[in-house]
This record gives C-alpha cells, structure tokens and sequence, in this order.
C-alpha cells in the first residue's frame, strides 16, 4: 500500500481528523516526479521475462524463427533476464517527455556472464506499432518481439549488457508523434536512456564495464551513428560502433527519392519524417494539404505510429500503399523521372512509387526539385564532392541537411554493414557514401583501419575474409527464401528479415575484437 508522511491512505480514510479532516491545507499530493533528463521514472524496474541458458535455448527452438536466429547467434552461454525500464528525456522540440526501455542482462556462473561486462546501447529499426516495445521478447503479439529476440540471443545471452531504449512516441510514452530521423532528439534519447538505467544497474546486481558499444539497425543505424557522433562530441568514450543498414546521407536520400528513386516504404517513412521536422522546425507546410493531396492530408500527422496494423490503414484509405508521387509528372520535363527507367534492375522498384491518387503533392514534388536543381547535393543526382548541398532553400531540404550524418570523423571504430541490393535504405547512397568521405583522401578521413565495411551480400574474398562465414549464411538464407517465394519475397523480406541477423552477428564479432584490444 502507498504511504505518504507515515500515513497510509487507509489510516486517512478512516481517521478524518488526524488527517486533517478534509481540510485543503492537509491534502497529501505526492510528490512531483524529477523529469530531468536521464531521470529513472520507474524506481525498480519491472521484470519482463528471465531465462537460465538452456531455457533461453529452449525459447529459441520453439518457433522456426527462432531456430534460424539461434543457428547464426550461437548457443547462448549466459542466462537473460530482461526487464522493462521508464526514463525521462524530450521531443524533437525540446518538450520534456517521457519513454521506456529494455535492460538486458547476462546471468550465469560462466566467466563471460559475471563480473563487469561491456554495455551495448542499441536503436530499433523503423516501426508503426505505437506499441512496440523491445522489451517484450516473450510475446509474439508485441511487434517489438522479434527485434527484442534478436538482440537477447546474440547480445545478452553471450555476456554483453544491453540498453535498448523504444523511443519517445512509442509504449507508454506520452508523446504525441515520433520524432523520426530527427538526430539531434534521437541521440539525446539514446543517451537519456543509458543514463537512467545505469541508475537501475546497482537493484538489478547488474554490473558493467567502462566498455560502451553502438549499434542499431535501419532507423537504429542511423540513431547509432547520431548518437556516436553526439558522444564523441561531449568527451564521452565509445569503445566501437556498428551502424546497420541506416540511411546516413539523408539529404541525398531525399534528393534521390524526389527524383523518382522511390524506395520501399517511402510512403511510411515521408509521413512520419515530415511530421517529425514540423514538430522541431514549425516550417515544413502551413498546413499538411500543402505537401499531402487532398486523399490523404486530413489526420495524417497524428496517423503514424499507430494502434492498427498497416493492411487496415492502407484499406480505410488513409495511406497509399506504394504511390508516393503522382504519375502525372509535374513539368514537362519531369517526365523522364516520373518514373525513371534506368538503372533497369530498380526500374520495376521505382514504378511502384508512382501512381493516382499519390501521398505527395505535385507542386509539393517540383518545389523540393526546382531546389534540388539550384541547389545540388554533392551525390545526387552526380557524385561531385559526395557532401550535402551548401545552402539548400527550400524548408526540408535544410531539415534533411540538418540531419544527415556527413559531417563527422569517428575517432573510435566503427562498422559499417548492410546489403547492396537492399530496396529500402538504399546502400550505394548510404553505406558506400559513408564509406567514400571516411577513405582518404577526404578531409574527413579518420586514422586507416578505423572504419570497415561489410556488404554482406557480396562474395567472399577468400580465407583472410573475416566475414566470409556471414557473406556463406546469408546467401544460403537469400536462396532458400527465393526458393520457398521467388524474387519477390527476397525483395520484399531483405531489410527486414535477411540482412538484420547477419549484420548483427558480424557486428558482434567486431565488437569481441574492438574489446580483445582496449
């Protein structure tokens, strides 16, 4: 029972006049929680599910799924427990708000599960789910699920500590809206996150090292990397990261998407992030008629994420499924990119983003390219400096500069990974453009050997290939899905389903390495 100055509300109830008798200047409020950021809201955090070694291996098998994820994450060596943990951090505005995480430990008497172990802080990849939460591993009706399992099995159950916040805007988060792709708010997430459960660690019998790792897949690539370059800058040491899959140049990305390369799940992505800079800048439109047509601009910045799954909000007509920009070009001499045709082997892909009724706007699309045009990204639609555009005009065009990542040096080491036939985030505009400003001789080149590659739907190099093993599991898992489904479900299952593992697992290798060194 809650007490407040020795007093239970029992005693109160039926003590009126040692209470106060109702009198307005004896009424006990409680106190107000602290919501400074990094502040632990959930005093003890709530146990979601514990398992020893060989009951997490039993979890696994259960279900094919999990059986495929055991057989690339490895045995577990550690028991896990997870809990579910509340923190104060703040909107894409600066708004204090509220969000939750998961804490998962190793336990076990095996020396890689006891003592100090490193902490890994890792960011989730895109999901409409408001109610998503990483937390909940055990429960296949929670989105968070499978991501949750993922990080469980090949984190947690082989020694590393791990922090895994759901953002503000999702579970039990009182925010309104997401702020998605927004770096500056999603790093100070992440870190507000580490901060309040490190305050949890000492009542959990957690203890960890002075080793912090980074690593997120998709969105989580991308929040990865933010929040890498946003500890650096503050002092604080990253042992090493792995960003998966993320779309670091986001400028070009959108630049690349205006210009017909529309990638799958543009028109989830484009309403969420639209929403989001609105949020933090307040110039993106009037109103959402001016970006959205007509179809589709009512509600839709309180649309995503959502309580309902994404089939009914496509048949309720809400969303679109894939038409992004109207087939009807919008100039004259738009026409060869509405849609474009080459490269032919993303031709089929790109046509998908076109039709009638679309999510965007036609003059909407010719005011973003008419700036595109006056003012060039340095990699779209030619590769010249590979930079953003210096001093782009139009408003979210400055919002995606303001938040691409091609403006930092890592001085910790970093992975990057992903696959090149990815539909979603698109690798040569990401990856590879990452790759190329970190590579000398570009001015922001760190110290050789600092950042590696992986594209692990490339063919193996050889016996010195560290990655040979997960470039061989993943092809056998591409082919065995084109089997059971064609081209289509590899296209359709490869940022989601095929890549996350593999990249995972080599990230951890890399980790046990960066760790064997510092």
């Amino acid at each position: 029972m809650q007490k407040f100055k020795g007093l239970s509300l029992l005693a109160c109830a039926t003590a009126l006049v040692a209470c106060g008798g109702g009198d307005d200047d004896n009424v006990i409020t409680p106190p107000t929680p602290d919501m400074s950021r990094g502040a632990l809201l959930s005093t003890v955090p709530s146990t979601v599910v514990q398992f020893d070694a060989a009951g997490m291996a039993q979890y696994l098998t259960a279900t094919p799924s999990g059986t495929s994820l055991l057989a690339v994450a490895g045995a577990p060596v550690c028991g896990v427990s997870v809990y579910e943990f509340e923190y104060a951090t703040v909107g894409g505005a600066n708004e204090t708000t509220n969000a939750t995480g998961a804490i998962m430990a190793p336990t076990g008497t095996d020396a890689a599960c006891s003592g100090p172990r490193p902490t890994l802080l890792y960011a989730h990849g895109t999901t409409t789910d408001r109610n998503f939460n990483i937390a909940k591993i055990d429960d296949a009706s929670n989105s968070g699920a499978n991501e949750g399992a993922l990080i469980a099995a090949m984190y947690a159950a082989q020694g590393f500590v791990v922090v895994a916040p759901n953002y503000a805007g999702y579970h039990k988060s009182k925010l309104d809206y997401h702020p998605y792709l927004h770096g500056d708010q999603q790093s100070k997430d992440m870190i507000d996150a580490l901060t309040a459960a490190r305050k949890a660690f000492a009542g959990l019998q957690i203890k960890e090292s002075d080793k912090l790792l980074l690593s997120g897949y998709s969105q989580g690539g991308y929040v990865a990397m933010a929040t890498h370059r946003a500890l650096q800058a503050a002092g604080v040491k990253v042992t090493a990261s792995a960003p998966l899959s993320g779309p670091y140049a986001l400028a070009a990305f959108g630049d690349a998407m205006y210009y017909g390369n529309v990638n799958l799940g543009a028109t989830i992505f484009v309403p969420m992030m639209s929403t989001a800079y609105q949020k933090a800048y307040g110039n993106i439109y009037t109103n959402p008629g001016d970006l959205f047509e007509t179809t589709y601009a009512t509600g839709i910045e309180s649309l995503l994420p959502t309580t309902q799954p994404m089939a009914t909000l496509y048949s309720q007509g809400k969303l679109p499924q894939t038409a992004l920009f109207n087939s009807t070009p919008p100039a004259p001499s738009l026409a060869n990119i509405t849609p474009p045709t080459t490269p032919a082997a993303q031709a089929p892909l790109f046509a998908l983003g076109f039709g009638n009724p679309a999510l965007i706007k036609n003059e909407a699309r010719l005011g973003y390219l008419m700036d595109a045009q006056a003012n060039p990204d340095g990699a779209v639609p030619t590769l010249l400096t590979g930079l953003p555009a210096a001093a782009p005009a139009h408003p979210m065009r400055k919002a995606l500069k303001d938040n691409d990542l091609r403006n930092w040096t890592p001085t910790s080491p970093v992975l990057l990974c992903g696959g090149n036939a990815d539909p979603t985030v698109f690798y040569g505009l990401n990856t590879t453009a990452m790759q190329a400003l970190w590579t000398a001789p570009s001015p922001l080149a760190p110290a050789a050997g600092m950042v590696a590659v992986l594209d692990v739907d490339s063919a193996s190099a050889g016996l010195g290939d560290p990655f040979a093993a997960v470039k061989a599991g993943f092809a056998q898992a591409k082919t065995a899905t084109a089997t059971a489904g064609g081209a289509s479900a590899v296209v359709q299952t490869y940022h989601g389903g095929l890549v996350p593992p593999f990249c995972t697992a080599a990230a951890r290798g890399f980790f046990q390495q960066a760790l064997a060194v510092n």
